[in-house]
């Protein structure tokens, strides 16, 4: 098993950060660049790898009191994951990605995983950004 962790600090509420990111139809906007969910009866949804080119039926889960989404793969048991959302200061907000592949196939490795986290969070407080400004604006 191999688990991987990352977080960043977004200059946003955390009540804004944490609907963004479960807004399934807007996953693609900062999920990384391979990956695309589709919403089915919930919690179950359909992640589509292009690398692979293969549909994986999966379960995703928005706890809004506890500001926390959590998914995994159903079939296969390969990987399971979570994004948790908490406030640090006045106006900012961590956000901390988790992932564990209890299936090798599915591990792409550390090198590739941290940087996929690490742009997907950034590519979240991009459409963070987006939100907050023009509801601003």
């Amino acid at each position: 098993m191999s688990e991987y962790e990352r977080s960043r600090t977004m200059p946003a509420q955390p009540e804004q950060v944490f609907d963004q990111a479960a807004q399934v139809e807007q996953m693609d906007t900062w999920l990384p660049d391979a990956l695309h969910v589709r919403a089915e009866e919930p919690p179950s949804v359909t992640v589509h790898e292009d690398r692979t080119d293969e549909d994986t039926s999966a379960t995703l889960r928005a706890r809004p009191d506890q500001m926390r989404i959590e998914w995994g793969t159903r079939e296969r048991g390969g990987y399971t994951g979570w994004l948790q959302v908490a406030g640090v200061d006045s106006g900012a907000s961590e956000v901390i990605v988790h992932l564990s592949f209890f299936d090798e196939a599915h591990d792409p490795g550390e090198d590739a995983v941290r940087d996929a986290l690490d742009s997907s969070l950034r590519r979240l407080e991009e459409q963070v950004r987006l939100r907050v400004d023009n509801a601003a604006g």
